[in-house]
């Protein structure tokens, strides 16, 4: 399994954040109050690093993936998420992963405008992605390498399966309260339901830690192989730092945990440890 595969698992695709009760029937639109503001300016604090080690079953590393949400220089309102995956040991050796994916997002909602993705994996296979999205007229154009590009009207505003990730974090969540976050993946606008399932001491290696434990459903493939359940454990604090993510795939798990990490706006969180430390 690819280290690239399980970071588009676990993106949480939240775009339109809602509390619903089951069998609810309508659109659904972003209403401001679903987002905790405050959580909100944490995490777009200008200069922020996540940095995972992936393995299987919690045992053999087979990827890193770092992660970045920086300003913008020309822009305050604009923001670049991005993301470095690479693979690890043995995998590397029989199958070379080198991608990055960078999300421009702008505005209070912190919606995608551009979206790019450069896939360099196997032996001289290489795949350019790239999407645009005109959020007040619901309108998505896709491209993949030289194709011609493709126009997708779609229902409202979205996130991609990207972004989510990160505007997940700041959900206003309720626990055992379901919200429903519509996303664009497989050229379609879906509605993700998400739940906070409980609130758990968890022990890290950033040492033990309050945390949400929070459950999408993800009805899409996107770019990824959707075989199971996705589990990711947020900081119940001001920070809702991912410290661990699960997802079971056809055989075992993959689990991502939190290596290293800085924010300014979260000082007393910030560490990187070592490869020798990360054994």
């Amino acid at each position: 399994m690819r280290p690239r595969t399980f970071l588009l698992l676990t993106v949480l695709a939240l775009t339109t954040f809602s509390a619903i009760k089951e069998g609810a029937a309508q659109e659904y639109q972003p209403p401001p109050a679903q987002i905790d503001q405050n959580i909100l300016a944490v995490i777009f604090s200008g200069d922020e690093m996540l940095r995972y080690a992936v393995t299987w079953g919690g045992g053999v590393k087979i990827g890193d993936i770092k992660m970045t949400i920086q300003r913008d220089s020309t822009k305050a309102d604009i923001f670049n998420i991005s993301a470095h995956i690479t693979d690890t040991g043995p995998l590397k050796m029989l199958y070379p992963v080198n991608d990055t994916f960078a999300c421009l997002v702008s505005g209070p909602m912190k919606l995608p405008y551009q979206y790019t993705v450069h896939q360099k994996e196997g032996f001289g296979r290489e795949i350019h992605r790239f999407t645009r999205y005109d959020q007040a007229n619901h309108l998505v154009w896709y491209r993949k390498n030289k194709q011609d590009e493709q126009r997708i009207e779609i229902t409202g505003p979205t996130y991609n399966e990207f972004a989510a990730f990160v505007i997940t974090r700041s959900l206003a969540f309720t626990e055992g309260e379901s919200i429903i976050v519509p996303t664009f993946a497989d050229k379609k606008r879906h509605e993700v339901k998400v739940t906070v399932v409980g609130k758990e001491k968890r022990r890290t290696r950033f040492g033990s830690k309050n945390t949400l434990v929070v459950q999408p459903q993800m009805p899409f493939k996107g770019l990824y192989e959707k075989s199971g359940n996705t589990t990711l454990w947020l900081t119940d604090d001001r920070c809702r730092i991912p410290l661990e993510i699960h997802s079971k795939i056809v055989i075992g798990s993959l689990v991502a945990e939190l290596v290293g990490y800085t924010n300014p706006a979260c000082p007393d969180f910030t560490r990187t440890l070592s490869d020798e430390q990360i054994q």
